[in-house]
């Protein structure tokens, strides 16, 4: 019996299927870097919580239980937020971002302080999205960390994959690692100043971000446009601050890697932004409380 070079090709597809359909997650995933800005260690913990089912991580750096309280917490890579929300009640998760990057991959970035990010928004890779923190659910009292995860090929809780940073596996249990997240080598709140937490980030095109951060001891508002682009080449960058009933403050000029920091006391409403790479932002007035 003669069979035709067609169907041989269609039963060896049909076979072959599942290997073809199948990808190794690490071939198509994208260049995960460690959620801190670049030059900081971290402690990984995958052990310590009995809430974890699987590869989750709980990062800390410092040698109190606070000392990483309001920490900038950065996107291990780029894509869109897919949530940024409280959902303590319904998952323990607390201040949750959600990161889409295509092709099926997600990373969670939970007990956060506060939120800088809206589901949404594109970011890049290394923009601050938010502050470590505790938030969960209610009664449930928890020490600061950052609860991180990577989720394929969907967001179900039974996807949670091996965490890649700067293409090496984590070794999982507990190990330091340093972030080589570095877009840029310095964090909003490092430019800022001791006591600002991050709670509002623009993406400016590919070139940077604005950043509006808050410090609450001293009714004080802080703005600064970190370049991720042509960094320690001058260029054309800005970032202002105007708090509502009062003049506008900005710095503009040829620089290297940043603009600010701009600090106003500011009980109310602001008006901020910035500009780098020929891509600018304005916001209306907000975060007045």
């Amino acid at each position: 019996m003669r069979i035709s070079l067609t169907r041989v090709v269609a039963v060896l597809a049909t076979l072959f299927a599942g290997t073809v359909l199948v990808a190794n997650p690490a071939q198509a995933a994208p260049a995960f870097q460690l959620p801190f800005p670049c030059g900081q260690t971290w402690n990984g913990n995958s052990t310590a919580s009995s809430a974890h089912v699987s590869w989750e991580i709980d990062f800390n750096r410092g040698s109190t239980a606070t000392a990483d309280l309001g920490d900038t917490v950065v996107a291990a890579a780029g894509g869109t937020v897919a949530v940024s929300a409280h959902q303590g009640s319904a998952n323990g998760y607390g201040n949750l971002i959600v990161i889409d990057h295509g092709g099926g991959y997600y990373t969670y970035y939970a007990h956060l302080n506060k939120r800088a990010v809206v589901a949404g928004q594109s970011v890049l890779r290394g923009q601050a999205i938010g502050s470590l923190g505790n938030t969960s659910r209610p009664g449930n009292g928890i020490s600061p960390h950052l609860h991180y995860e990577v989720r394929y090929p969907t967001r179900s809780q039974s996807d949670i994959i091996r965490a890649v940073f700067n293409g090496t596996t984590f070794a999982y249990g507990v190990a330091n690692v340093t972030s080589r997240n570095c877009a840029t080598s310095y964090d909003p709140a490092g430019v800022c100043g001791a006591g600002f937490e991050i709670i509002d980030s623009q993406r400016l095109g590919s070139a940077g971000t604005a950043n509006l951060l808050w410090k609450g001891s001293t009714s004080q508002n802080c703005v600064t446009t970190l370049k991720m682009a042509s960094v320690g080449t001058p260029t054309a960058t800005s970032a202002f601050l105007e708090p509502q009933g009062s003049s506008r403050t900005t710095d503009s000029g040829s620089y290297s890697y940043y603009a600010g920091p701009v600090i106003r006391t500011a009980p109310g409403c602001v008006r901020w932004g910035g500009s780098t790479g020929g891509s600018s932002y304005t916001s209306g007035f907000e975060h007045c409380g």
